[in-house]
């Protein structure tokens, strides 16, 4: 099981370390201890407060030019014998991603584990919000 240091958790919830020891220390985000006797967060743990924490900020990046790269956890996998349904949540940004189960496996994708969404579109819509 993947588990994550606060600092690690706080990058990729976009907000700071102490942050995210107020989030411990109020019971909102569980952390256990290691045999040294750090904090850390199970990446299952990390996978649900994500996903039912959407309003987070999402991680910042200056001097970038990929945009189209999303850090954060894995939060469920759906697997058939064929292909698979990988949903990652990278900050407040839910993405779902079709792959082919041979490479699920291979990464050993499960809810927990930290990746990387990379999107590349032949496609892009740009629309307005309503005033």
């Amino acid at each position: 099981m993947a588990t994550y240091k606060i600092g690690e958790v706080a990058a990729l919830l976009g907000i700071s370390v102490d942050s995210v020891r107020r989030l411990a220390d109020s019971g909102r985000l569980a952390t256990v201890r290691t045999s040294g006797g750090q904090r850390v967060v199970e990446g299952r743990q990390l996978a649900r407060f994500m996903a039912a924490s959407p309003e987070q900020k999402p991680e910042t990046t200056v001097g970038r030019s990929a945009r189209n790269h999303f850090p954060g956890i894995v939060t469920r996998v759906v697997k058939d014998r064929v292909a698979a349904q990988v949903e990652i949540q990278a900050g407040p940004h839910r993405l779902v991603a079709l792959i082919t189960r041979e490479a699920a496996d291979e990464l050993a994708l499960a809810p927990g584990v930290r990746a990387v969404a990379v999107v590349k579109a032949t496609n892009v819509i740009v629309e307005l919000p309503r005033r």
